[in-house]
């Protein structure tokens, strides 16, 4: 198969016209030899770390498409390491969109003066750029539609599902005695232009708290997998 991409935690490559294969890594992001799923950068590789993430993937996302929710997902193989996903187009060069459900990480730094740090507050979406070099701007709906990234509909579209999708991840979360704080999702468009859920659902995409204490996203793995 062809290498399509090369990322910092999975490789792309091209199965066919419709279908591409996602290998996860045991590379994790970081700096200086510590683990950081918010860095940009590879900093360390974990082994097993590439085995969790597809695990718990492949859980969320099978689960997701019973329930009859828009996902790219179609099979993974665990003792691989891979999954087979739908190919999907991006919004513009890419989009994160994060749910959030507690005043914590970037929301308190901007938001700080109004809130205080821990507060519940009513599930939230908020959608950032994809890029690097400006440390991943916050984008609002009017600017998305007037950069053509996505249209007013489109937002709307998203917006929904990440919040279906959202409160799923967290009542699973919960049935293991763990506090969803905030999700961040990727979202793409497949066939006919159908809005998707699309890239990995694990550790590194979540904030999780357990009996008041922050859970590292690879120990969040480990708990909810029951390894």
């Amino acid at each position: 198969m062809k290498k399509i991409y090369t990322g910092k935690t999975k490789d792309v490559y091209e199965i066919n016209d419709k279908e591409v294969l996602l290998k996860f890594k045991d590379d994790v992001t970081g700096e200086d030899g510590v683990f950081d799923p918010g860095a940009n950068h590879v900093g360390l590789t974990i082994e097993g770390v590439g085995h969790q993430a597809v695990s718990m993937t492949k859980y969320f996302y099978e689960l997701l498409n019973e329930k009859g929710l828009s996902t790219h997902f179609i099979s993974a193989d665990l003792d691989k390491n891979e999954a087979v996903v739908k190919k999907a187009e991006v919004f513009g060069k890419g989009v994160e969109v994060i749910v959030r459900y507690y005043a914590v990480g970037s929301f308190i730094r901007r938001y700080g003066s109004y809130i205080e740090e821990g507060t519940k507050i009513n599930p939230y979406v908020e959608i950032t750029l994809k890029d690097d070099d400006r440390n991943d701007p916050l984008i609002t709906e009017d600017a998305l539609d007037l950069l053509n990234i996505m249209n007013h509909e489109e937002y709307e579209t998203l917006k929904q599902l990440a919040l279906d999708i959202g409160q799923i991840v967290r009542e699973e979360l919960a049935k293991k005695d763990l506090e969803l704080y905030d999700i961040k999702f990727e979202f793409g468009r497949i066939e006919d232009g159908k809005i998707a859920l699309i890239d990995e659902i694990s550790g590194g995409n979540m904030r999780a708290y357990k009996d008041g204490q922050y859970i590292e996203p690879l120990e969040l793995e480990k708990i909810f997998l029951g390894k």
